[in-house]
C-alpha cells in the first residue's frame, strides 16, 4: 500500500519566484509528520502544495498513489482535509454551522441535510471539545475555542488525511497543548496527520516524524529523536541549544541557550 501522500521533484513559488527546489518526501500512513524550519524555509509552500492549493511548477504529489492533480474536487474533499493559516468564516457563524459545513463534500445538490450528517457533525464537535458552544459565533471564542471548531469542520469531512497549517499560532501554552493532543487523538483514530510548526519543543514531543526545511528543500527527516540534534539546529536555525531525552518518557527536550 502507498504512502498517503508522496511529492516528487517538487518546485514551486510565486509570481515567478521559486520557494521550493526539487523537494521528495514520502508521508507515513496513520502517523503525525511534522514540516519544521526556519522562516521563509518553504514550510507552508509545501503544505499549500500537497493541499493543491497550490500547482507545482515541476514535479508531482501522489494521494494515495493516484496523481493529486488528476482528483476531482468533490473526491480530493473527500480525502483530504485541509486546515489553514488563521482561516476566516462569515460574520456571525456558530460552531454548529461550521462544523456542518465539513459535510458538503458528502452532500449532492439533490440530497437534503440528513440525521446521519447532524449525528457525524455532532461527534466531530464532542470530539473536539465544542459540542456545548455549538449555538456561539466563532467571533465570540478564544483562539484555543475556535481552532477546535476549525478543527471540527475538518473532523466532519471524514477524510483519511489532514493538514495543519500552524494551528498553535497566536496560542498561549496550555491551548496549544490542547490542540496538539486533539491531534494526537486523531492519530490515534488512524488518520493522518501533516502540520506544520514553528515550536521546536512542541514539534520534539508531538512527532511521529519530522521534516527539517530549509531554503526550499528537505534538509532531513525522520524521527524526532534521531533529527532533532544540536549540530543540525546550529546549522537550519542558526540556534544554540541542549538536546536531551526526557527523564520521564524519553522524548527529546530542546533547550535554547542562545545562537549558534
Amino acid at each position: 500500500m502507498p504512502d498517503p501522500l508522496r511529492a516528487r521533484r517538487v518546485s514551486a513559488g510565486y509570481g515567478g519566484r521559486r520557494v521550493l527546489h526539487e523537494v521528495d518526501l514520502d508521508v507515513p500512513r496513520g502517523r503525525i509528520t511534522t514540516i519544521v524550519g526556519p522562516n521563509g524555509c518553504g514550510k507552508s509552500t509545501l503544505l499549500r502544495v500537497l493541499a493543491r492549493l497550490l500547482t507545482p511548477t515541476s514535479g508531482h504529489v501522489e494521494l494515495e498513489g493516484e496523481a493529486l492533480a488528476s482528483v476531482r474536487p468533490r473526491q480530493l474533499a473527500r480525502r483530504l482535509a485541509v486546515l489553514p493559516q488563521s482561516p476566516v468564516a462569515p460574520e456571525g457563524m456558530t460552531v454548529g454551522d461550521l462544523a456542518e459545513r465539513g459535510r458538503q463534500p458528502h452532500r449532492p445538490w439533490y440530497r437534503p441535510w440528513s440525521a446521519e450528517d447532524a449525528r457525524i457533525a455532532q461527534e466531530a464537535m464532542a470530539a473536539t471539545g465544542v459540542a456545548d458552544l455549538r449555538e456561539r459565533p466563532l467571533e465570540e471564542l478564544s483562539g484555543g475555542q475556535r481552532q477546535r471548531a476549525w478543527i471540527a469542520m475538518a473532523l466532519a469531512q471524514q477524510t483519511g488525511v489532514l493538514l495543519l497549517d500552524e494551528p498553535t499560532t497566536h496560542l498561549d501554552l496550555a491551548h496549544a497543548v490542547d490542540v496538539l493532543d486533539l491531534v494526537v487523538g486523531l492519530r490515534s483514530a488512524g488518520k493522518t496527520v501533516v502540520v506544520v510548526l514553528h515550536d521546536l519543543g512542541l514539534a520534539a514531543r508531538y512527532s511521529d516524524h519530522v521534516v527539517v526545511m530549509r531554503a526550499g528543500r528537505v534538509h532531513a527527516q525522520g524521527a524526532p529523536a534521531d533529527v532533532l540534534r544540536e549540530e543540525m539546529l546550529a546549522e537550519v536555525f542558526g540556534l544554540s541549544a541542549r538536546v536531551f531525552p526526557d527523564p520521564f518518557d524519553a522524548l527529546p527536550t530542546v533547550v535554547p541557550t542562545g545562537h549558534a
